[in-house]
């Protein structure tokens, strides 16, 4: 994992060891539940990132989560999707040995660099699109997929692979909706949700796996990351017809490009790409 916000003092002291792993510093997480430390293996000196989940206190469904996204990553092996390296287990605590990815995360990566051109844009969606594939084909929907979760192996983008991560609101094939049929749960951050789930409206899941993608390909274009919420924002993005783009940036980007944005952040359903027509769009055909 990469770095993922800002520690405190309370939070910066490193723990002991665990199992193998020396915990150096603190990258981020979510207080009280989560922790995300950068260590290392004491056997091999492989730089690691550890995610430290404090069990005490953890509601049922959190913990049922926490337990579905282990045996995922556990399954899966995919240079798009972070590597589960180890899991160590306590009385309090349960801990993720994962892939440490040092580019941080996209949203990190487009504040540092600004808009990037459509070649680099359409690299990065391919690869968001891959990943996506592998949720897919395990009946894995990621639903809190925006720039925050998505992370970079490198601060270059010429050679950044990028990792999806945190399924801790995934929706698992337990759960999996079959033709028809729609979900009725708002979970995820809400400026990158589709409008229908923004106002707890029934989804089709189906149209929900490329969600996240809107938000990521125009921030990558449009170096911008949603970082806080008002009614009046959401009453905005509501009503908006027309593309986020400057009139000089929307000047730069080929027809593919524009009609691909176009589509995905379409606010009628029906009429927004699905999975399948964002991963066969012309735009990648280049």
């Amino acid at each position: 994992m990469g770095s993922t916000g800002d520690t405190t003092m309370a939070e910066a002291e490193a723990p002991a060891p665990v199992g193998d792993y020396e915990l150096l510093e603190r990258l981020g997480g979510r207080p009280p539940y989560t922790s995300v430390w950068r260590a290392v293996s004491r056997s091999t000196g492989t730089p690691v990132a550890v995610k430290q989940v404090r069990l005490t206190g953890l509601p049922a469904r959190l913990r049922d989560s926490l337990d579905c996204e282990v045996r995922f990553l556990a399954a899966v092996s995919h240079p798009n999707i972070i590597r589960l390296i180890d899991v160590v287990q306590t009385q309090s605590c349960l801990y993720l040995v994962l892939e440490l990815c040092e580019g941080g995360d996209l949203a990190a990566f487009i504040r540092r660099n600004g808009s990037v051109d459509e070649r680099v844009a359409r690299n990065f969606m391919k690869q968001i699109g891959a990943g996506l594939q592998v949720l897919h084909r395990h009946h894995v929907v990621h639903r809190d997929l925006k720039p925050q979760n998505i992370l970079l192996s490198s601060p270059r983008s010429s050679d950044a692979i990028l990792k999806i991560s945190d399924f801790g609101l995934a929706r698992f094939p337990a759960g999996f909706l079959g033709p028809g049929e729609y979900a009725d749960t708002s979970c995820g951050s809400c400026l990158y949700m589709a409008p229908e789930v923004m106002l707890f409206q029934k989804y089709n899941d189906k149209k929900q796996r490329a969600g996240g993608c809107p938000s990521c390909l125009s921030g990558i274009l449009n170096s911008t990351t949603l970082m806080a919420v008002s009614l009046q924002l959401l009453q905005y993005i509501n009503r908006s017809t027309s593309l986020p783009f400057s009139e000089p940036l929307a000047s730069t980007l080929g027809p593919d490009c524009v009609d691909i944005c176009t589509r995905l952040l379409c606010t009628n359903p029906v009429k927004r790409l699905s999975f399948q027509e964002f991963l066969d769009h012309r735009f990648f055909r280049v």
